[in-house]
This record gives C-alpha cells, sequence and structure tokens, in this order.
C-alpha cells in the first residue's frame, strides 16, 4: 500500500497505460482523479476501479485545451483536498510519413496533445505541489523521445519536447520537493501499438503477425512490451521510496536505445 492516503491524477486513463495505472494505483491505495477525452471508456476504467474498493473522480478532458487541464486540477483539489502524484499519460500517434509529406495539420495536432498537453498538466499541477511542500510527476515520453524515429516526424517531436520539459521542470522544483521525471517505453502491448501495427501492415501488405515481427527484430530482446511491465515501472517511479531520482528520462524499451 505504498500510496495509501495519496491523491492520483492520471490523464489518457481510458485504456492502455492509463486503465492499469489507475488499476494498480488504486490498489496500492491510491485516491484516483481520471480523465480523458473519450468520456464512455473512461467511464469504464471509473467503474472498474470501484468496483474494486477504489475511490475516484473522473471527468472528460482535452489535455490541449488549457481550461480543461485547470479544471481537472482544481475538481481534485475541491475533491480531496490535495494533489501528491500526476501521471500525464495522455498522448496520440501520427499518420506514417517521411517527413516532407507530414501535413502542418498533422504536426500540429500531435504537438499540441503531446507537448503541450504535458505543459499545460504541469502548468496546474506544479502549484499545487509546492503548496503542499511535496509531489511527483511522471511525464509518459517514448524510446522516441530519446533517438530518431523514422516516419514519426511529429511523434518524436513531441516526445522529445517532453524529455525536454521533463528536465526543465525537475531543475525550476527540485528545491521545492517536487520530483518529476519522465517514462520513456518503445513498443508495448497497446491500443495505439496496435493501431501502428495495421497501419505498417497495410502499406506494406502483410499481415499484422508479420508487422510484429518486423518491429521486434529491431529489439535486442525481440519482443515488445507488456503493459505491466511499463506500468510496474510508473509505480516504482512515483513511489515515495523512490526519493532521490528526478529530472531522468526512464527507458523501458528491451535494450532498443542500447545499441
Amino acid at each position: 500500500m505504498r500510496f495509501a492516503d495519496r491523491v492520483v491524477l492520471i490523464t489518457g486513463a481510458a485504456s492502455g497505460f492509463g486503465r492499469l495505472a489507475a488499476e494498480r494505483f488504486a490498489g496500492e491505495g491510491a485516491k484516483l482523479s481520471l480523465s480523458d477525452i473519450s468520456e464512455d471508456r473512461l467511464a469504464e476504467t471509473a467503474d472498474l476501479v470501484r468496483s474494486r474498493g477504489g475511490e475516484v473522480v473522473a471527468s472528460k478532458v482535452d489535455v490541449s485545451h488549457e481550461a480543461d487541464v485547470a479544471e481537472q486540477v482544481q475538481r481534485t483539489l475541491e475533491h480531496y483536498g490535495q494533489l501528491d502524484v500526476a501521471i500525464n499519460n495522455a498522448g496520440v500517434g501520427q499518420a506514417l510519413a517521411r517527413l516532407p509529406d507530414l501535413p502542418v495539420e498533422e504536426f500540429d495536432r500531435v504537438m499540441a496533445i503531446n507537448a503541450r498537453g504535458v505543459f499545460l498538466g504541469m502548468k496546474y499541477q506544479l502549484p499545487a505541489m509546492v503548496e503542499r511542500g511535496e509531489g511527483a510527476i511522471l511525464n509518459v515520453a517514448s524510446a522516441a523521445g530519446v533517438v530518431g524515429a523514422g516516419m514519426l516526424a511529429a511523434y518524436a517531436a513531441s516526445k522529445h519536447a517532453v524529455v525536454g520539459l521533463t528536465r526543465t521542470a525537475a531543475d525550476e522544483f527540485a528545491r521545492k520537493n517536487v520530483r518529476i521525471n519522465a517514462l520513456c517505453p518503445s513498443f508495448a502491448v497497446t491500443p495505439l501499438f496496435n493501431d501502428m501495427a495495421d497501419e505498417i501492415a497495410t502499406a506494406r501488405q502483410e499481415s499484422r503477425s508479420e508487422a510484429y515481427s518486423r518491429i521486434t527484430q529491431r529489439i535486442p530482446m525481440r519482443r515488445v512490451a507488456e503493459p505491466e511491465e511499463v506500468v510496474q515501472a510508473m509505480l516504482w517511479i512515483c513511489s515515495p521510496e523512490n526519493s532521490f531520482m528526478t529530472g531522468q528520462a526512464i527507458s523501458i524499451d528491451g535494450g532498443l536505445t542500447a545499441v
């Protein structure tokens, strides 16, 4: 029960890492503030957590809209009276395209959600944590945030921005006892990954399994991650026991960025 009596805010909680994180943090005693752009699937996550005895406040939020982000933090403080941990997990992928072929509108869309969303999250989460005297923020970046990613210029740019924002905020708020880190998973079995694999398969006129095989050949461990492996890292990074790590970009990638 590492998170007993702690309030954890999670964006992008309707599916993938966000939904599983909500389950696991609640299982370790956390009180949750959840958000997502998909109201129906977010409600499913909230009901799942409540069915297991967890306490949840859930709200529809577009993380690229400042008013939405500010409102979630305010609602969290009004309901629980505090904010201890924030996981800025909401994000999107992009259509595969070489940089010259990438529409400006697609670049702006990805940056608005992945980078602006993290910026706005921290803009409102940090003052609440400073007032409390402590806190931990985890921004979900990507292996594409520490290396190049062909055909994914907007996505890679947005995740590099997340790492930059993380390190800058960590430097600014270390003396306020707020730890800020980034998690950089590579490929994991999530809806986002499945969509990308399907797009690769369509482009190459092959099956999804063939696309999976093509992807895993790039990974030294020759497999993609299970969501549980990534969420366990989230739990440790945000844990009160992990009290001296800040400003780091932690890769969970089967060795992808090691070579």
